[in-house]
């Protein structure tokens, strides 16, 4: 089964994009709490696996010729660092909205730009008219416009980013529904 990846990331930015777009104030946070939370679960595991082994501080470990070597389980630091890391994204979301921000419009730029990339590919098999360039080109002009302006409020931001996830998620429905079936197709060899 051939997976489509143009067809989820439509429908992924189409749910980030009606997110953005419908509630703005709320949303940058909730995503950050999210991510915060994705990093303290794990991390909270870890070290719970870590203190409930601590009834055996060591293990022995028997080689070929049955000399016993001793293996002391360190304390996990990584698991730790998760944890922290988590609780901050969670305790001040503020701060790492903005920086979500800053990687939104970085995602629509590249988003952008592949979009270019792929109407440009796609001028090998069928033409594309100029105008298929235009929805590629507002989606990177929005990416630049917000990377660029992050002083600007950040709830006029997330709406932008939100419209232009809206807009490349239909744009990449539709150039996927016109061009992709006029792709020619490889034949394998056995």
């Amino acid at each position: 089964m051939k997976i489509n990846y143009s067809f989820i990331r439509a429908i992924f930015a189409l749910i980030i994009g009606l997110v953005l777009v419908c509630t703005p104030d709320e949303s940058a946070k909730y995503i950050v709490m999210t991510i915060g939370i994705l990093f303290l679960v794990p991390g909270i595991i870890v070290l719970i696996g870590y203190f409930a082994s601590q009834n055996n501080k060591t293990t022995t470990v028997f080689s070929e010729e049955q000399k016993a070597v001793v293996v002391s389980k360190r304390f996990p630091i990584e698991g730790l660092g998760s944890a922290l890391l988590g609780l901050w994204f969670i305790i001040s979301p503020a701060f790492f909205a903005n920086l979500l921000i800053i990687v939104l419009s970085i995602i629509l730029i590249v988003a952008g730009l592949q979009q270019l990339y792929l109407l440009s590919v796609a001028r090998q098999w069928k033409k594309v008219h100029y105008s298929f360039y235009i929805t590629p080109l507002l989606i990177l002009g929005a990416g630049l416009y917000s990377l660029l302006n992050p002083g600007i409020i950040r709830n006029t931001i997330l709406i932008i980013i939100g419209i232009a996830c809206l807009v490349y998620a239909f744009s990449e429905l539709s150039n996927w529904f016109l061009f992709m079936r006029h792709k020619p197709q490889t034949i394998e060899k056995q």
